[in-house]
């Protein structure tokens, strides 16, 4: 539960390679869309409050990593928009928390464009609101906003990273699942 090993494969099955630490969840790890590139968020123990970090491994080369995410922060999500653009859902780490109920991580969106460095915030969710599953469909991002206490939420959608975001579907229990044929 505190820890899994992020490991992969040639198409081939003849070159095995372990990659780095992470936590066993499906949608923390994706390959680029146009390149050997594997973006995870990396990080041990079992808890969501800190030392969740986005990370770039270039593969065959795991050595050849690096992460994004700023210092006092984690990321607890993420998704490919372009080669060079991944959208993550980010929040402060709370480092105060020891026991008791984990508390809801109130994240966000933000762009990481890997080239550069820059990043950006995306969404802004108001006091008490989340945006989390950030998921692409050709131009468009949709995102699952929520209450931090309410696991029933509304599907936002914008077009692109600058557009204006909009309330698509209100009082859903999860964000949908698209299927992109690419």
């Amino acid at each position: 539960m505190d820890s899994n090993s992020l490991c992969v494969l040639s198409s081939q099955g003849k070159h095995f390679q372990s990659v780095g630490k992470m936590l066993g969840f499906k949608d923390w790890f994706k390959w680029a869309p146009l390149a050997n590139q594997l973006a995870y968020i990396s990080g041990e123990g079992r808890f969501f409050v800190e030392n969740k970090k986005m990370t770039i491994a270039e593969i065959p080369t795991s050595k050849q990593q690096k992460e994004y995410t700023p210092k006092g922060y984690v990321d607890l999500d993420l998704e490919w928009f372009s080669k060079d653009l991944v959208i993550v859902a980010r929040s402060k780490e709370n480092k105060e928390w020891k026991e008791g109920p984990v508390p809801t991580m109130l994240t966000s969106l933000f762009a990481i464009n890997i080239r550069t460095g820059e990043q950006q915030q995306i969404s802004f969710p108001r006091k008490n609101e989340l945006d989390e599953d950030p998921q692409i469909v050709n131009s468009y991002l949709s995102f699952f906003r929520r209450k931090a206490d309410d696991f029933q939420g509304d599907v936002w959608i914008k077009d692109g990273i600058t557009g204006h975001e909009h309330l698509w579907i209100k009082n859903a229990d999860s964000a949908p699942v698209f299927y992109d044929p690419k």
